[in-house]
Parts: C-alpha cells; sequence; structure tokens
C-alpha cells in the first residue's frame, strides 16, 4: 500500500500538465486519468505516467 504523501495532488498533475485543475478533474471523470478519492482526488505517480505515454505519439 501507498503512503499517501506519494500521490499526488489535482493541483500538482495541472502544473506538470499545464492544465487547468478543472481539466485535471474532468479527465478524471472521464477515466482518462486513473485517481483515488482521499478526502480529494489523488493520483499515483506511475498512473501519470501511463497518461502522458498514452497522449504521445512516440
Amino acid at each position: 500500500m501507498m503512503k499517501i504523501e506519494t500521490y499526488l495532488t489535482v493541483r500538482h498533475v495541472a502544473k506538470q500538465l499545464g492544465l487547468t485543475e478543472y481539466r485535471v478533474r474532468q479527465l478524471i471523470r472521464e477515466k482518462q486519468i486513473r485517481a483515488t478519492k482521499i478526502k480529494q482526488w489523488r493520483i499515483k505517480p506511475e498512473d501519470l505516467d501511463n497518461f502522458i505515454k498514452s497522449r504521445s505519439n512516440i
């Protein structure tokens, strides 16, 4: 089990991707980014990496 400190917040992910927090939450609702609700939405670093890889043209 991962410690909560290892999860990323919506704010952190939004800054990293250059998106708004609203857009990140929208992507979570659309199940494009996996997230867990722990008082607020939290994203595992590997789930963010998977999302980024799924969007790249490599």
